[in-house]
């Protein structure tokens, strides 16, 4: 009788586990309708070592060099959209979804490695037939356009870090794959609204500027497809290695934007970028997080234009 309850207990407990995973069950949305909401007559796509990049093109062509605006992790090229609508009055404008994010999804080669993500940048613009850029990137692509400046001098007029990510921080060594949780897989089948507004706000020192549409964005580009998969590939693939000697070796005019109050990457980290690179100067945003260009896009667009001139 016991073993037939315990039976019986387990049935209905199997039962109610397999109702709570299909509730819960978060499957990719379709690329076609997330082109309808996140598409715009100015976005376009474009192969580069095999990868279908995403990316708008905007502007006038007073000034001969375009700028190109490179997202942070788990972000899209909408993240720009503010300085990219200014700026294009003046300047031909490109922002990218970095290859396993937003629109341009997974690299079919598997490969995320931080190498392999500049090499597809370079071919990128030489698909465009563009021999030099403004470089603008924030947090993971700040990393991506200091690295390009160090891997490609010559195709890098001036270079913009706004809290690049690039150096040692606890439990994120140099030369050492990152420890990643065997948990962070059920990510590709399961992953809630809820749980990334939690991670996103502290990147804004006013929590109340994620407001429903921003976290509706990021979720929805979260659910592209291959976007998860791409990430966990990411992570797994990443190894930092020590940035000293790439820094050291740009000489191109630098401005280092930083929000005063990024948890993220804190504002102290400047001073380790401002002691090897030569021509580097830094712009300090207060009452700002990680995200200037979407907490209060004005101030850091002021700095920007100002060195841009």
């Amino acid at each position: 009788m016991f073993l037939k309850a315990l039976k019986i207990i387990a049935i209905l407990l199997t039962a109610f586990l397999l109702l709570a995973a299909l509730y819960l069950w978060t499957p990719d949305k379709s690329k076609v309708e997330l082109e309808k909401i996140y598409g715009t007559p100015q976005t376009a796509y474009v192969s580069a070592l095999g990868v279908k990049i995403h990316y708008q093109d905007t502007g006038a062509s007073k000034n001969p060099i375009p700028i190109l605006f490179l997202h942070g992790f788990g972000s899209s090229l909408q993240t720009w959209d503010n300085w990219s609508e200014a700026l294009s009055k003046e300047y031909r404008v490109i922002s990218v979804d970095l290859p396993g994010f937003g629109l341009t999804g997974a690299d079919p080669s598997g490969i995320y490695t931080d190498a392999r993500s500049v090499e597809v940048l370079e071919a990128f613009l030489k698909e465009l037939q563009i021999p030099k850029v403004v470089l603008v990137g924030n947090s993971m692509g700040g990393k991506f356009a200091w690295q390009f400046a160090a891997r490609y001098p010559n195709e890098v007029a001036k270079l913009v870090l706004i809290s690049p990510d690039g150096y040692a921080s606890p439990g994120i060594e140099y030369g050492k794959k990152p420890d990643v949780p065997a948990i962070a897989e059920l990510y590709r089948y399961f992953f809630s609204k809820t749980f990334l507004a939690m991670n996103l706000e502290p990147a804004y020192a006013n929590p109340k500027t994620l407001n429903d549409s921003l976290v509706n964005r990021y979720y929805d580009l979260m659910l592209a497809p291959g976007v998860r998969g791409a990430i966990l590939a990411r992570m797994q693939q990443t190894v930092l290695q020590d940035p000293v000697p790439s820094l050291e070796s740009i000489k191109v005019p630098t401005l280092l934007l930083w929000g005063e109050k990024d948890a993220f990457i804190p504002i102290a980290n400047s001073d380790d970028y401002l002691k090897v690179m030569p021509n580097a100067k830094r712009v300090s945003l207060p009452n700002i997080g990680h995200l200037p260009q979407e907490e209060q896009p004005e101030i850091g667009l002021q700095a920007l234009k100002e060195f841009l001139k």
